[in-house]
């Protein structure tokens, strides 16, 4: 297979995946935004975390809630908890990698608020500690996954949203992740400007 095969072939499995997992994702993406909406109208927050990958995805979407997406509007209440290196590296120093996102939620979660839980695998440590730490703190879960959904599936809740992407690749999984964000973005602007028919 040549090189130009090769990419050509990554560009038909993406779309390809992104097809297969619109029937099952589009009804789960809208109740995780309805239920973004509703947190974000009652003063509540939505807190983004993520190892990797995944951290750049909390990162992403934080940004779209906090900037904006494609439409103008004031920004809205998200925090990826993958950007403060000092908070990071003194709890992983501290106490443990697997307690970095879970401190944060610990301190600043409330009740009402969401944390948007990114893992491919849905096995990461850290990611499993920060919604045990979020259903402590009464919050409700987005989980963004893949695979089986991995333990992160066992630990939700009925109150929480789990959006498990059908695929057994991780680098799609991560394609259709970033999809996923942009359609939550859409979603939630769609709802709160009252562009939805």
């Amino acid at each position: 297979m040549s090189l130009s095969e090769r990419i050509s072939g990554h560009f038909k499995a993406s779309a390809q995946t992104k097809l297969n997992a619109a029937a099952a994702l589009t009804p789960v993406i809208e109740a995780a935004a309805r239920l973004m909406v509703h947190t974000l109208t009652q003063g509540g927050k939505i807190m983004a975390c993520g190892n990797g990958g995944s951290a750049a995805d909390a990162q992403h979407f934080a940004s779209e809630m906090v900037n904006r997406f494609e439409q103008e509007r004031p920004g809205l209440a998200a925090i990826a908890l993958t950007t403060d290196t000092s908070t990071l590296t003194s709890i992983a120093n501290d106490y443990a990698y697997e307690q970095v996102f879970a401190r944060q939620v610990k301190a600043l979660g409330l009740p009402g608020d969401i944390l948007l839980a990114i893992s491919t695998s849905g096995n990461s440590p850290s990611i499993l500690q920060a919604v045990m730490a979020a259903h402590t703190r009464g919050m409700s879960v987005i989980a963004l996954t893949g695979f089986s959904g991995g333990r992160l599936a066992e630990q939700l809740s009925h109150t929480d949203v789990f959006l498990c992407v059908p695929a057994e690749s991780t680098a799609r999984i991560q394609e259709v992740h970033l999809l996923t964000i942009h359609c939550l973005c859409d979603a939630v602007d769609s709802v709160l400007l009252g562009v939805e028919e």
